[in-house]
């Protein structure tokens, strides 16, 4: 995260209230939170603030698990070691060469992962499709009926990207060496076999919804959080805007370069994942922008984290520094935290209601 101090000084200060200043939950039940990113038991009676922090506190551990497995922070086991772990080594690079950008790109380019297509012919036609869907938005938008059918069709696509530990973008047998053998959790988890279920199971014809229009965080969920758990909202709404807005003007080797578009397809696809649909946005820009092996590595990311291998990440904008990528890991983390606050807040208004 050193990478983009501006957004670091964010998460600290966030971070830092959640765990350490005055709230509503006691200090020992926050950690215990974030230790297993879950509460299940329900034994105890929690009142409204309580609950909030709770959920505060979950989104954010779980949104940080993507960014951690998502960046190559996480140990390997290795048997031969004395502690059981090892840093990950890949291409003669080791994952604390990353932190320092050194020429990570160069190592992503010098295997042969998936180098079907050049890596300089991927940029250029990204920023040239870039340039084709900022012409086509300003010579005639799409209609809302037009729009709706695309985030239907993305949204459905959403749930065939991953399935179990088979990824339908490439054969299984390339990533099976890849798998990371997590630490041993257990004694923290009742139930090993909770975890990540699309919002939809597929086959089904009618898929559920959240319309963003009807629960935003800047209209509701903002103004809940700060009503239970003072402050909180200010600080998630700033870190939020931040890597939102955050940018360079940069796109590997191109300056002077315009990425809001990009930005937004990011942020859009994670939250589409998770059934969230922004009715002013064409999901046809999605599809343009965010190539297949993408997609695979978002949805891992965001779902599945542990799964992450380092294959995936090179297996996408292979001309991007590192720093550039760290970048993409921060847009995943905040759009899947937002998507699960949203879901959460909203189901805390209904009850107030």
């Amino acid at each position: 995260m050193s990478l983009h101090t501006q957004y670091l000084e964010s998460f600290l200060r966030s971070q830092f209230y959640m765990l350490r200043m005055d709230g509503p939950l006691p200090l020992p039940y926050r950690h215990y939170i974030a230790i297993m990113k879950l509460v299940k038991t329900g034994e105890n009676n929690w009142s409204l603030p309580e609950l909030v922090h709770a959920v505060v506190l979950l989104a954010h551990y779980h949104a940080l698990a993507s960014f951690v497995f998502g960046s190559g922070i996480n140990p390997e086991r290795d048997p031969e070691i004395s502690n059981g772990f090892r840093l990950i080594s890949v291409n003669n690079f080791c994952v604390c060469d990353l932190a320092n950008d050194n020429n990570i790109e160069n190592a992503s380019l010098s295997g042969s992962n998936f180098g079907i297509v050049d890596s300089l012919s991927e940029l250029e036609a990204l920023m040239e499709r870039m340039k084709r869907l900022q012409e086509e938005r300003e010579d005639e938008e799409a209609s809302q009926e037009e729009m709706s059918t695309r985030f239907e069709k993305e949204k459905k696509e959403s749930l065939f990207v991953v399935s179990g530990d088979t990824f339908h973008s490439f054969p299984y047998s390339e990533f099976e060496d890849d798998m990371i053998i997590t630490s041993d959790v257990s004694r923290y988890i009742e139930d090993p076999g909770f975890g990540y279920e699309d919002f939809a199971r597929r086959g089904e014809e009618h898929l559920p919804t959240f319309r963003a229009q009807d629960y935003t965080w800047e209209n509701h969920g903002f103004s809940l959080v700060n009503r239970l758990y003072s402050d909180i909202g200010h600080l998630l709404d700033e870190k939020f805007r931040m890597v939102y807005n955050l940018t360079y003007n940069t796109m590997a080797t191109h300056e002077d370069v315009d990425t809001t578009m990009l930005r937004r397809a990011l942020f859009n696809y994670v939250h589409c994942m998770f059934g969230i649909r922004y009715d002013d946005y064409d999901y046809g820009e999605v599809n343009q922008l965010l190539e297949r092996s993408l997609k695979v590595y978002i949805k891992t990311v965001t779902c599945y984290p542990e799964r992450t291998t380092k294959r995936m990440y090179d297996s996408y904008w292979r001309q991007f520094k590192h720093s550039e990528k760290v970048h993409v890991n921060l847009l995943l983390m905040e759009a899947r935290m937002q998507a699960e606050l949203l879901y959460a807040l909203r189901a805390i208004t209904r009850h107030l209601t």
